[in-house]
């Protein structure tokens, strides 16, 4: 996927207009304004200016090959920066006024908590509450919901933003199992049955690893829960937006879900899904524009749980990726993700020296696949990819360290390659090759 400039008048003056080669129809034309550039040039460069001048150049002109996208999608639809832009100019402040531009905020906000509730198959949207990000909503259910003596069930292929409230939860009463995963990353229904106690409150699993892309069976782990009268929270930070997930058919009792991800919206957005019935205590009190007489919170959602001023902007984004995903289709989107992923998964495999962890069945796997060259630091590799081929990969622990404990790197860490919507078989292709190179001068 190369970058190719080209110019275009952009604002006063000419501008340099960015393409992705092979890009999908709907990603975005990405401008850089001359003016601007020169700007910066004249306010950044102060020493060896011809150098610097080139290296910026260099970094606007440069291929990027794009395989973070379990850290954050990117690029969003152009629908996306459009949401965005308009919402900045002409929107105000959701249920705090009567004017034109507060009521646009609440028709908007209204709008998006009708489409995630339809998407994820919540009966009442007001039981959707927006979040900064999927980590505030795993806080706001754990926090919410147990308390001193309650026992939580949870895997060791978790992510920090459950494991650390968790930890945190435990030291104040509240009894903890983590569940280990094999080595590819697979808990199954039997061992959560199994570790069901009488005082058992919540069973809390991520859909899929963000380390290796393992699929959980939430459906299945979601019937035991039900069949014991326990809660089911579902961690959907990897899937929301690539996988089918209904809240009614897994019984999944809450369901958090990251906005900037597979929802293609931007940073700073989330939601935390609470099936009808379930009270779920405010981790954050505050004004809601509701019930302003009393000291009290309200205790009706969604105000119980969302307090201060909404991030209406990123809502707007997030509304226009979800509406981008469903004109795709998840399943074209899934089976788009899929191709990638068994390409990758092959090509790696295929390397000397080169270890791949986790499932070997795309079908079980979300577009997640962890590598490590032998004798090789994984953070230097990704540095190598980044810096002489143009490629975006995380390295290390990835905020899951007991997951990097079920696959046996813990001590390293690996490299982790993420592909998203916007990727092709050519990014694909030209990360095979590097990868190739980069074991034979280094590994």
């Amino acid at each position: 996927m190369g970058i190719e400039p080209t110019p275009r008048l952009f604002g006063r003056g000419t501008g340099f207009e960015v393409r992705q080669a092979h890009q999908h129809p709907s990603a975005p034309t990405f401008i850089i304004d001359q003016a601007l550039f020169r700007c910066c040039v004249k306010f950044l460069f102060f020493g060896d200016k011809l150098r610097k001048v080139h290296a910026m150049r260099e970094i606007f002109n440069r291929k990027i090959i794009y395989l973070d996208n379990a850290a954050t999608s990117w690029p969003k639809p152009e629908a996306v920066y459009e949401a965005v832009d308009h919402a900045m100019r002409y929107s105000g402040n959701a249920s705090r006024s009567g004017h034109r531009l507060a009521l646009e905020a609440d028709r908007l906000l209204y709008q998006t908590r009708k489409l995630l509730a339809s998407f994820f198959n919540l009966q009442d949207p007001a039981q959707v509450v927006f979040t900064k990000n999927c980590t505030e909503a795993l806080n706001v259910a754990l926090k919410g919901l147990l308390k001193v003596k309650d026992h939580v069930i949870t895997t060791s292929m978790e992510h920090n933003s459950v494991l650390r409230p968790l930890s945190r939860l435990q030291r104040s009463g509240v009894e903890v199992t983590v569940l280990q995963a094999s080595k590819e990353g697979y808990v199954t229904p039997k061992q959560v049955a199994e570790a069901i106690r009488g005082n058992t409150k919540l069973i809390a699993v991520t859909h899929a690893s963000n380390v290796v892309g393992t699929i959980m069976p939430i459906a299945d782990i979601g019937k035991v829960a039900h069949d014991h009268g326990v809660l089911f929270l579902v961690d959907a930070a990897q899937t929301a937006g690539v996988l089918p997930i209904d809240m009614e058919q897994c019984f999944i009792d809450v369901l958090c879900v990251p906005g900037h991800k597979s929802l293609m919206g931007p940073s700073g957005t989330g939601a935390l899904l609470v099936r009808e019935g379930i009270v779920v205590e405010p981790l954050i009190e505050g004004g809601t524009g509701s019930l302003s007489e009393s000291i009290e919170q309200p205790s009706f959602m969604p105000d119980r749980l969302e307090s201060g001023t909404l991030n209406v902007v990123g809502i707007a984004g997030l509304k226009a990726g979800l509406e981008f995903i469903m004109g795709e289709g998840l399943s074209n989107i899934r089976q788009h993700e899929l191709k990638l992923t068994k390409m990758l998964l092959e090509g790696l495999s295929e390397l000397d020296n080169v270890t791949v962890y986790g499932p070997r069945d795309v079908e079980r796997m979300v577009g997640v696949v962890s590598a490590v060259v032998k004798g090789v630091d994984p953070a230097r590799v990704s540095a190598l990819l980044d810096q002489e081929y143009g490629i975006a990969t995380r390295p290390g622990l990835h905020c899951a360290p007991l997951a990097h404990k079920s696959i046996g790197t813990f001590e390293t860490g690996t490299v982790r390659f993420s592909v998203g919507f916007f990727n092709t078989l050519e990014d694909i292709e030209e990360t095979i090759r590097a990868m190739k190179h980069i074991v034979k001068e280094y590994g």
